[in-house]
């Protein structure tokens, strides 16, 4: 298995008696774009400005790109692009100056900055406005830029602390697809730390929930439902005739059935495990007719429904990583 880009060990924070980062444990794989979804306040930029080497842990160990940023924050800096949720610019010079001026911080020469910059702008819809003041940029064009301005010099590594604080939701939508064609096309590691669930529901490969510190669970949508919801993990949803109370019965002595509910649209079951074929061959087996079966899958609008605004993570059998 490959290394992880990004390594945290049983990472804590404390300023003096308040606990920001509780004991994080997590890695992020060369490739994916992993979502760190929790409510504001949750830890989220505590832990970037660790990464990043901007803030020193109390405890614990990270790395990222191999490198350790308490130790070599300079270094780290070199291999990951930051964009925060209100980046800032010199408002009196022009996007495309603004890059350039980036790009030589970085040590890039002037001709394959310029080549580089109106590559970018053009890739974030920007190359019209490449001569306009940054000073006369809406939010969405800032933010836009500092995409831009994050790539000039080719990170490993792009790290977004909710970037789409502001935006309409046509610009957001913009922008996530533009974060998804940037990982697609460049095999580019992202962190988008996020409150906003549909967000990063629609492009990140996996997901931590982080709550007042603490990393809850991590994986794509099928693992956190187990992780999530220990009793009942799956939903299978069936239209079938007829349904009497000996067939409710019959489906509720499956193994691993933990309740069967009659619905407007039929019938749904709540199971610890896929029991569909079971399923199928009980209703079969009764005599009745089945005319659809289907598996529910839990989405983050479940998680957080349940969880964020349900406040009570034992009550949904919480497992905590």
């Amino acid at each position: 298995m490959t290394t992880p880009i990004i390594q945290l060990d049983k990472l804590t924070k404390k300023y003096e008696e308040q606990l920001a980062v509780n004991n994080l444990s997590l890695s992020i794989h060369k490739g994916e774009i992993f979502g760190l979804l929790g409510p504001n306040g949750a830890g989220k930029t505590t832990t970037i400005l660790m990464m990043l080497g901007l803030s020193e842990p109390t405890s614990g160990n990270i790395t990222v790109c191999g490198i350790n940023p308490t130790r070599n924050p300079i270094a780290v800096k070199k291999k990951v692009g930051y964009l925060p949720d209100d980046v800032g610019f010199y408002q009196h010079m022009t996007g495309l100056e603004n890059l350039l001026y980036t790009a030589q911080l970085n040590g890039i020469p002037l001709d394959e900055a310029k080549k580089r910059a109106h590559h970018l702008l053009q890739k974030v819809d920007l190359l019209d406005a490449a001569d306009k003041k940054t000073g006369k940029y809406s939010r969405g064009m800032r933010q836009r830029l500092g995409l831009a301005d994050v790539l000039m010099k080719k990170p490993e590594v792009i790290i977004l602390d909710e970037p789409t604080l502001g935006i309409d939701p046509e610009g957001v939508r913009d922008f996530l697809k533009l974060i998804r064609e940037l990982n697609e096309e460049e095999q580019m590691t992202v962190l988008l730390s996020s409150h906003h669930l549909h967000q990063v529901q629609q492009i990140c490969d996996r997901v931590g929930i982080f709550v007042k510190g603490e990393l809850l669970a991590a994986g794509d949508m099928e693992s956190l439902a187990k992780q999530l919801f220990v009793e009942d993990t799956f939903v299978i949803e069936i239209k079938a005739q007829p349904i009497h109370k000996e067939f409710i019965e019959r489906l509720q002595t499956i193994p691993n059935v933990n309740k069967v509910e009659t619905v407007p649209s039929g019938i749904e079951i709540y199971c610890k495990e896929d029991v569909s074929a079971a399923i199928s061959r009980a209703i079969i087996e009764s005599g009745a007719s089945l005319y659809q079966l289907q598996k529910k899958n839990f989405g983050l609008d479940e998680i957080y429904h349940r969880y964020f605004e349900g406040g009570n993570p034992d009550g949904i059998g919480l497992t905590k990583k």
